[in-house]
């Protein structure tokens, strides 16, 4: 995996995922430790506009505030990364993903829910009868909080809205990164992040496996 944000994948289905998988692996292994994506500000910017968390002009907003208000941009991330976390142990308890201790995800789920009714405090209902769905919900009215506040709703959107037996975890045990996605394949096959990625990293770690065993087996066992 890539570990610069302007070229990290984008493919959980679902915002929230994308959110909780900027963190590679999401599990200590084969000695690579976990690595935040979202190293500053700056970063959280950037990925935010890539996912469709907000436009250019919302992250110009976003900056702006931030540069004024003394502590408002490491407020902003401190908190996106606190959603993520909650999000993403509540995913791994509430779609038996993983196993968690118990109460976490109870524990996890009253945090998230805590940062999403105070984003709901800082958003508005809104009428638009050119819009497909006319009332909407205007979310991100504090220029300063407009991102943590999006990936709050985001993230309980996930949670009260999607498929929860169609998320998918990039399987640790078997050399996967640990990512959660949205399985939208017609037969609910989906495995792997991306093939191109954990999937074809493990395929090719086996055949070397395969390859070094056999040849160890030739080594000890000669034919004659």
């Amino acid at each position: 995996m890539p570990v610069d944000i302007s070229t990290l994948p984008i493919l959980g289905g679902h915002p929230a995922l994308d959110l909780v998988n900027t963190v590679t692996p999401r599990v200590p292994a084969r000695g690579w430790e976990p690595h935040d994506h979202v190293v500053d500000p700056a970063a959280l910017l950037l990925w935010s506009r890539r996912a469709g968390v907000v436009d250019e002009s919302e992250s110009r907003r976003a900056s702006r505030a931030w540069r004024s208000e003394p502590g408002a941009a490491a407020a902003a991330l401190a908190a996106a990364r606190d959603v993520r976390e909650a999000l993403h142990v509540v995913l791994l308890d509430a779609a038996d993903l993983a196993p968690q201790s118990p109460g976490a995800g109870s524990a996890a789920l009253a945090r998230l829910h805590a940062l999403w009714t105070t984003a709901l405090g800082r958003s508005t209902s809104v009428l638009d009868r050119s819009a497909a769905h006319p009332v909407g919900l205007a979310v991100g009215l504090a220029p300063a909080s407009l991102i943590p506040d999006r990936l709050a709703v985001a993230a309980m959107d996930l949670l009260h809205t999607a498929d929860l037996s169609r998320l998918r975890r990039c399987p640790p045990d078997e050399g996967g990164c640990g990512w959660i996605v949205l399985d939208h394949s017609r037969n609910g096959s989906r495995r792997w992040c991306r093939m191109a990625d954990c999937g074809a990293e493990v395929k090719a770690r086996r055949l070397t496996e395969r390859r070094r065993a056999a040849r160890s087996t030739r080594t000890t066992n000669p034919t004659s």
